[in-house]
């Protein structure tokens, strides 16, 4: 499916807590959810979450039986992620730190991402607060670059990655990226989602950058898959 979208109703975690600057379940979560159950999920996989926040999409995946990692630089999330898992009584390993780092020599059927892809005016990258889910440098792209770079290291053969994010990151980047590194990739999903706060606040940064045109209000979401022979 490459056509652009509505996102259903795939079940999550409802209830989820969701400590102070902690992301919680939005769009892109759900989209990333709905292509994680297209994947073949169950006892026999493993399965590593890059930037999990509350640990939905990850409880998603413990719910198959698969086991399960769950990396995020946010104590606050980890912290999060870790309760939300007790409460359902799921086996969630939750690592904090930087995600090559934590599962470096480790490999897994599947990896899901939906990592900071907010364009932001500094260059560097916040080291504390909310917006370190959101900001990803001026073109967006610092984390996703790193995942594409680190992806083929951390899939066994036949395994998968979905990796979510904003249109403006440019979804052909990605998918060229991916190839580069060895991987067939492909976009899968999209969606149209109204923009929310982060980029409304951005607006005049953003028009000025070429991102985006002037009076638009809808952001695209994509959901890339690439898979490793």
């Amino acid at each position: 499916m490459t056509g652009t979208t509505m996102i259903s109703s795939t079940p999550l975690a409802g209830g989820l807590v969701a400590l102070p600057g902690v992301y919680r379940p939005q769009a892109d979560t759900h989209l990333l959810a709905e292509a994680l159950a297209q994947e073949d999920l169950g006892p026999a996989r493993t399965v590593l979450e890059i930037g999990t926040g509350t640990g939905a999409v990850a409880l998603h995946a413990a719910r198959s039986g698969a086991a399960v990692t769950a990396v995020d630089v946010s104590w606050p999330a980890v912290a999060s992620a870790r309760v939300n898992a007790l409460l359902r009584r799921l086996p969630l390993r939750v690592l904090h730190g930087d995600f090559a780092a934590r599962t470096a020599g480790r490999r897994f059927d599947l990896v899901v991402a939906n990592p900071p892809y907010v364009p932001a005016p500094g260059a560097s990258l916040p080291t504390r607060g909310p917006q370190r889910a959101w900001d990803a440098g001026p073109d967006g792209r610092a984390v996703i670059d790193r995942i594409c770079a680190t992806a083929p290291a951390l899939l066994r053969p036949g395994g998968v990655l979905l990796m979510v994010h904003s249109g403006l990151c440019g979804a052909g980047t990605t998918v060229d990226r991916l190839l580069a590194a060895g991987l067939s990739a492909r976009v899968t999903a999209r969606a149209s989602v109204p923009w929310g706060p982060v980029l409304r606040s951005r607006r005049a940064w953003l028009e000025r950058q070429g991102l985006v045109a002037e009076a638009e209000e809808r952001e695209e979401l994509v959901v890339v898959r690439a898979h490793k022979a």
